[in-house]
């Protein structure tokens, strides 16, 4: 069975680690950033990136402003929102296995201030000589 476009949607798209990287860039800037500034970042060949933020920009997840030469881009945030609502559904597994965590945390700190207290009641045995 042939694999599906990346195109296709944000979901095939954000399948891509690279294509996550470069969303991750653009979250972090809280703006818009000029194509040179994230071959810069993200350490890539200028082709790779330009690449990566085609399929970006075919999906909706990026929008693009030209000014002469340059292109800025910046995320568009409401069409990850599909992706983000999905991911969500699964929110209950990861507070559970957290809150598995934090019990066996403080359940061990218990038992180590238990015993340190137990060692400190403990009276003393003087050397005999």
């Amino acid at each position: 069975m042939p694999r599906a476009p990346t195109t296709l949607d944000p979901f095939n798209a954000v399948a891509e680690p690279k294509r996550r990287r470069v969303l991750e860039l653009l979250a972090e800037s809280e703006g818009e950033l000029p194509v040179n500034d994230i071959v810069a970042s993200l350490r890539w060949p200028q082709p790779m990136v330009s690449k990566h933020l085609g399929v970006l920009r075919e999906v909706g997840l990026v929008s693009v402003r030209e000014d002469g030469r340059q292109r800025y881009y910046r995320i568009n945030g409401e069409v990850l929102k599909p992706v983000y609502d999905w991911a969500k559904t699964f929110e209950k597994f990861w507070t559970r296995q957290l809150d598995r965590i934090k019990q066996r945390a403080e359940r061990k700190a218990r038992e180590q201030a238990a015993a340190k207290q137990k060692q400190h009641q403990q009276p003393k045995k003087e050397n005999e000589s």
